[in-house]
């Protein structure tokens, strides 16, 4: 959803600029990406003649709807990212408990 999200908030975009944009992904995962959501209508592909070739993306009325949409969940993940801390925190607290056959 980063690529949504990037888009949705930049506009068109190289992909090195979405690449740039979108700290820890690795160039063939943004591929990856791309090429789906592409063919699932999210994003639409644009092939510039020019000299040297350029690719640039944008969002299709699907994928802007979808970020829409997505907005509020997003909203509530960061709302409650504190109280995921602490359970991640109270979790790894907690001893290792091993089952019967592992003893």
């Amino acid at each position: 959803m980063g690529v949504i999200h990037t888009l949705g908030v930049y506009g068109r975009l190289r992909h090195a600029d979405i690449g740039r944009r979108m700290h820890g992904v690795t160039q063939r995962m943004l591929t990856r990406t791309l090429k789906q959501l592409e063919r699932d209508g999210l994003v639409r592909r644009y092939d510039l003649v020019e000299m040297p070739p350029r690719v640039e993306y944008e969002l299709t009325e699907m994928g802007t709807e979808l970020l829409i949409r997505m907005i509020p969940l997003w909203t509530w993940v960061v709302e409650k990212s504190a109280e995921f801390r602490l359970s991640r925190e109270e979790y790894d607290s907690r001893p290792v408990e091993k089952n019967s056959w592992q003893a």
